[in-house]
């Protein structure tokens, strides 16, 4: 089947359907593993036929990119919302980084081999600049909605976007070396709120 012929969700019952999908591909995914994910056991466990699940994905790893993506879209608003809530208090960002590391954190539920498979999945979907079109979407939400207390560069802004995703990838990936999920949550924190009170310290020479 064409992309052109492959039906986009536009309709309840087809927005219905692809929830069905990706919910039955998450519990499949927890349960057994990326290896033994197959699109017939999707279908049957959505309640669907095989040709309505291809109607709307063309295999198995276009399910779970578009899963790890919804997911990633839903962390990145939240974080906005939070980012503009927080705009023009006195220590801009502070109060709301504990907030922010976390829900990167738990942005893709499940076991750490899940979590594997969907940061897979979604970087072999959408390539390498995948975490860049990210970076830009945030960006675009936060536009003319959020003041920040000190410079934010492109490199600055840079940074803040990719220094937790970069990590919280590589603690996913090197998931052998058996992180503590609260103690990396609380070296994050301390990372970023160091790096943000260091661009208060560069507002206030600035001045």
């Amino acid at each position: 089947m064409t992309e052109k012929t492959r039906r986009t969700p536009r309709q309840s019952r087809s927005e219905a359907t692809v929830e069905a999908i990706l919910e039955a591909a998450f519990q499949l995914l927890e349960q057994g593993g990326v290896e033994a994910l197959t699109t017939n056991h999707i279908a049957e466990r959505a309640g669907v036929s095989v040709g309505t699940l291809y109607q709307y994905f063309r295999g198995k790893q276009a399910i779970l990119a578009a899963l790890a993506q919804r997911r990633a879209a839903a962390a990145r608003d939240r974080i906005a919302r939070i980012v503009i809530a927080n705009s023009g208090v006195e220590k801009p960002g502070i109060g709301a980084v504990r907030l922010i590391v976390r829900t990167l954190a738990t942005a893709f539920e499940g076991s750490p081999a899940t979590r594997r498979a969907l940061l897979d999945a979604l970087t072999q979907e959408g390539g390498d600049d995948v975490v860049m079109r990210n970076h830009l979407a945030f960006f675009d939400a936060i536009a003319g909605k959020a003041v920040f207390g000190f410079p934010l560069s492109p490199e600055a802004g840079f940074v803040l976007t990719h220094a937790v995703v970069g990590l919280l990838r590589a603690a996913t990936i090197e998931s052998d070396l058996a992180l503590d999920p609260d103690r990396l949550e609380d070296e994050l924190v301390r990372l970023m709120e160091s790096y943000i009170s260091a661009l208060l310290v560069t507002r206030g020479a600035l001045r």
